[in-house]
């Protein structure tokens, strides 16, 4: 059964520009096969690119730990890199509640 997925990752490198797209490709890469969207959000500070993925979905993942152990596996070198901060939340599904079997 598939669990309501809400994943924010907040992604920050040295200005280069480009830096939406890129994160895009990550997370295209990264969610492949996933019923998972994302809102992408760029700001330039201080001579950093910053963006902010609000990732938003229905996924199989029972727990937050769980989720953390695919991006451990799935994340490349320039995910972590890039990634500042994330926060985590699954929702498990209840069903219906009237005879359990679903």
């Amino acid at each position: 059964m598939n669990n309501e997925t809400y994943l924010d990752f907040c992604f920050i490198r040295k200005s280069a520009g480009h830096f939406q797209s890129e994160i895009n490709c990550l997370l295209q890469e990264l969610f492949e096969g996933k019923q998972l969207n994302w809102y992408l959000e760029e700001k330039n500070e201080d001579g950093s690119d910053i963006v902010i993925a609000e990732v938003k979905g229905m996924s199989s993942w029972t727990s937050e730990e769980e989720t953390f152990a695919y991006l451990d596996t799935k994340g490349t070198a320039q995910f972590w890199e890039y990634l500042q901060g994330y926060q985590l939340h699954i929702y498990p599904a209840k069903g219906c509640g009237t005879c359990g079997s679903h």
